[in-house]
């Protein structure tokens, strides 16, 4: 039997175990280690050194120390109230406009994922504090779920973002340049939001009447509360844009801060720190185990050398790279449907990855390249999160609005897909825009 046919065959029987519900960790790890002992003809003890090798070089990387740092920021953000504090900064600004609420609540959602690194935590939490003021100014139900839904994929888009971290890990990229080409995409996600709901409430003005306008002082007193976060956030990217600071260095610092902030502010004592403690050390725990998975399974797909003889293949098929680009784009965008972000990147990244610095992009550097490919992909693992009919962003939000039927959310988040779907073929097609912060010199 051939390496190929057993490389196809441990990755078939790791989609099997997946299917039955097995933790991805696990049928990663198990497939991971028929494929090695067949490889090796059931070495037993060369299959128990790479274990305890791979388990020690991964495990001991001080870079996935960010990991726990951005969850463990993310958790004293949520106690801290600085959710509340950004929608309401916001509200006060632009509240009174037609559809104002809901882009008050998608401006939050960036400034809260500035400070936690999680699509689901930013969902969650500003779905929590936004939805039922949404609702009680006469939002629809439609809007003001899908907003929130959509909004919360911003929590991945701008750095610190955990699955650019883990992207970063697997391919052994920078995690500072991932994070400083991520701040573009950001933003245009923004105003890309920001456009839908204008354009859904010029079209039927009922879905986002207009709040009371907040006086001056009133808006004075809103900025001057979320200053804590707006100090947080330059600490994060511009130390680590600047080279002031590494991304430990500089979300350890942002984990201390929001801590102090949650604890000044009354929203952080003793049972809520051991249970923001207790909830970064479960999501680490299982974030190792299925990098430490990866890493077995990566390991024995190299014995096979599946991945080196399709990335081949595809540069000898002749086949234009934008057309295998899009389709390994698209099987991104299949893969959201049934699965988790994360999932998603420790399954294809290893065997996609290859497949793309194999081929020729507009004569980029490999870096370049590399860096490119990894926005790209966070993009449509973003858009899994929102996607119909397995997008977890969707079933957090839904869950919170009591009466909203699901139908309505999933109907309500297509014009915000479809600027996701315009975002990804404008990066796709204009490398430089991700990639502007990157190449200057200090970045």
């Amino acid at each position: 039997m051939s390496g190929i046919t057993i490389g196809l065959a441990g990755f078939g029987f790791m989609l099997v175990l997946m299917a039955l519900r097995i933790h991805i960790g696990i049928a990663m790890f198990t497939a991971g280690s028929a494929i090695y002992l067949v490889m090796n003809q059931g070495n037993l003890n060369a299959w128990l050194f790479t274990l305890n090798d791979l388990a020690y070089a991964r495990l001991s990387n001080y870079n996935l120390s960010v990991i726990p740092l951005c969850m463990l920021m993310g958790q004293f953000a949520t106690h801290g109230g600085l959710s509340r504090s950004l929608f309401r900064a916001a509200g006060s600004l632009i509240g009174h406009w037609r559809g104002g609420l809901a882009m008050s609540s998608s401006l939050a959602c960036i400034g809260f994922g500035a400070i936690s690194g999680s699509s689901l935590a930013t969902a969650a939490t500003m779905g929590q504090v936004a939805l039922p003021e949404l609702l009680q100014k006469g939002y629809s139900g439609r809007l003001a779920t899908a907003t929130l839904a959509a909004s919360g994929t911003l929590g991945i888009l701008v750095p610190p973002s955990v699955p650019l971290v883990v992207y970063a890990v697997l391919t052994q990229e920078s995690i500072g340049k991932l994070f400083a080409a991520a701040v573009i995409p950001g933003i245009i996600a923004l105003c890309g939001y920001l456009l839908v709901i204008r354009i859904i409430v010029s079209r039927d003005p009922d879905a986002g009447p207009a709040s009371a306008k907040a006086s001056w002082r009133e808006r004075i007193e809103a900025q001057f509360r979320v200053l804590p976060v707006v100090g947080l956030f330059l600490v994060i990217v511009v130390g680590i844009y600047g080279g002031w600071a590494s991304p430990t260095e500089a979300t350890s610092i942002g984990a201390a801060g929001t801590g102090l902030i949650a604890l000044v502010t009354g929203g952080l004592r003793l049972p809520q720190l051991l249970t923001s403690i207790y909830r970064t050390a479960i999501a680490t725990a299982m974030i190792f185990l299925v990098l430490l998975g990866a890493d077995l399974l990566n390991s024995g797909l190299a014995l096979s050398q599946l991945p080196v003889e399709l990335a081949d293949w595809v540069k000898h098929s002749g086949l234009p790279p934008l057309l295998v680009l899009a389709c390994i784009l698209g099987i991104y965008i299949l893969l959201g449907c049934v699965m988790d972000s994360l999932a998603m990147l420790f399954l294809t990244v290893p065997i996609f990855y290859p497949v793309i610095m194999g081929l020729d992009f507009y004569g980029m550097s490999a870096t370049d390249k590399s860096v490119w490919f990894g926005i790209l992909v966070l993009m449509v693992v973003e858009i899994g999160l929102v996607h119909p009919p397995v997008g977890m962003n969707l079933y957090i939000i839904n869950k919170l609005a009591k009466g909203v039927p699901m139908r309505e959310t999933a109907l309500g988040v297509m014009p915000f897909l479809a600027s996701d779907f315009a975002r990804i073929v404008l990066l796709v097609l204009f490398p430089a825009i991700p990639l502007f912060l990157v190449r200057l010199p200090h970045a």
